[in-house]
């Protein structure tokens, strides 16, 4: 089982800390397992087994208990005044399960780590009831880095090109059937648009959601908004309005499958209302939605860039500057760094053109173009020529 110790030295630096500690993420990116080795690294720091209480929502084991008051008799009934560490993976499965944390945190001396696979376990009553004791853990599919450690036994340009087609979700490095990857594929998209999409909204219009996916699938990296989509919608037949456009996107996004990127004016110092690019958590999700005729395009390129920006921890804008648009913005407490993504810059004319949007930038911050070129990080003009698998192999 691969350790992704990134992750669990987050969680064990807050340990003991009197937060909440929320792991969140896509279905199957791996939170479970994450849960887990943490409550591996708990016994081999000599916690007893008796004071740590796991419980997975989603196994039949815990069935029975179906809300807070049920939980918390339970996990009452198994203090015996020694520190209890709490793992409950799964826990919007549990009604009203904010309430039962919050009476713990009361009531006993307990350190609490919960998964969830969508947005909404962050805005139940928990951020009410719990403003400033929650931390949250933000869990994505494998980095290119922990897909090309786990397949070391093939070369990173290799495994790249399949990363590019297959995405980063934990179980695709154990499959080599390319066949029973776009079936597993498929079945995480259609599990997520199921729970936490379909029957947590009541969504009547499945035929629409589906076509909305589809949609985004082919214009990521690509400027749009709900008007562009509905327009393009009704034109296909469909008679629907910009609100319901928007209210499934915003489904989508809180579902984790989806991102929404806004754009931020580099003259006014702002975030623009109108207008955004979408990207997919993972490429091989996106894949199996679009096809696969296109999986090593520029749009996948910058879809794997973004995600890894979130992962790293910046906050990603796409950027405005007079006429031209910067790909990414990331901005971290302690720098900001401006992106361009392309795949081939080997014409001059390609290389001029995305070195023209960074040169009419006029600060000091660090300027990078990412491409799939053979570069070792070269310099032009002030600017950082980088390829994509050194950035993404980057520690």
């Amino acid at each position: 089982m691969y350790r992704r110790e990134r992750y669990l030295n987050i969680l064990k630096k807050y340990k003991d800390i009197n937060l909440i500690k929320v792991i969140t993420g896509v279905r199957r990116c791996g939170k479970s397992t994450l849960l887990l080795q943490f409550k591996d690294y708990l016994l081999e720091s000599n916690i007893s087994q008796d004071d740590i209480i796991y419980m997975n929502f989603e196994s039949s084991d815990w069935y029975e208990i179906t809300d807070y008051k049920k939980l918390t008799q339970y996990i009452k009934g198994k203090y015996n005044n020694k520190k209890l560490y709490i793992l409950l993976d799964e826990i919007q499965n549990v009604e009203k399960w904010e309430k039962s944390l919050n009476s713990l945190l009361v009531d006993i001396d307990c350190d609490i780590y919960v998964t969830g696979s969508n947005a909404y376990i962050l805005s139940s009553e928990l951020t009410t009831l719990l403003a400033g004791r929650v931390l949250t853990l933000r869990l994505y599919p494998f980095s290119f880095k922990e897909y090309n450690d786990v397949k070391s036994n093939n070369s990173k340009e290799e495994n790249f090109a399949n990363y590019l087609k297959y995405g980063g979700m934990p179980l695709v490095t154990s499959l080599n059937d390319s066949e029973l990857i776009t079936n597993y594929l498929l079945d995480i998209k259609d599990v997520v648009l199921k729970n936490d999409v379909i029957s947590r909204n009541n969504i009547k219009d499945i035929a629409l959601l589906d076509n909305l996916l589809q949609f985004t699938s082919s214009v990521i990296g690509n400027l749009t908004s709900a008007t562009n989509i509905t327009d393009y919608l009704n034109k296909s037949g469909r008679k629907i309005h910009n609100e319901t456009v928007d209210s499934y996107l915003k489904m989508l996004e809180n579902a984790y499958i989806i991102y929404r990127v806004p754009r931020y004016s580099l003259d006014g110092k702002n975030l623009l209302k109108t207008q955004g690019k979408y990207y997919f958590v993972d490429q091989g999700i996106r894949n199996v939605i679009n096809g696969f005729a296109s999986y090593d395009s520029g749009s996948a390129f910058e879809n794997i860039v973004y995600i890894e920006l979130l992962r790293r921890g910046y906050q990603v804008y796409v950027g405005k500057h007079r006429d031209v648009e910067i790909d990414f913005i990331a901005i971290s407490p302690n720098e900001t760094k401006y992106y361009q993504v392309c795949r081939n810059i080997s014409d001059n004319e390609v290389l001029e053109r995305e070195k023209r949007s960074l040169l009419l930038l006029n600060d000091n911050y660090e300027k990078i173009i990412i491409t799939n070129d053979k570069y070792d990080n070269t310099v032009i003009d002030g600017i950082k020529i980088q390829n994509i698998i050194d950035f993404l192999l980057e520690e």
